[in-house]
């Protein structure tokens, strides 16, 4: 399973906002079967099988055109774990055992 970091950028836009492109790109995300998203201030986080990411990924790409926007950059990072399955709760709870952990 891939725990992939999406961030949509609209670019060429008639306000600073971008809120209603991003609302529209997570709404795609939070609504694909298979794939669990979590939106964070600066991105969305997917998860699923890779396959079914990417396409997502292309749908929420594509959407900011759809809305009027002249220019979309899209930056993705993709963690693929294949010696066990991991999920994003999983990392983040491994990361904070470590913070909780008294230092030697």
């Amino acid at each position: 399973m891939a725990v992939v970091e999406v961030q949509v950028w609209p670019v060429g836009t008639d306000h600073a906002s971008v809120s209603s492109y991003i609302a529209r790109c997570y709404r795609l995300a939070e609504q694909a079967p298979g794939v669990a998203a979590q939106l964070t201030p600066t991105a969305t986080i997917l998860e699923g099988d890779l396959d079914r990411v990417w396409e997502v990924v292309r749908q929420m790409h594509a959407a900011p055109f759809e809305q009027g926007a002249d220019r979309v950059v899209t930056t993705v990072t993709i963690d693929d774990r294949q010696d066990k399955a991991e999920s994003m709760e999983a990392m983040v709870s491994a990361v904070m055992e470590e913070v909780h952990r008294p230092e030697p």
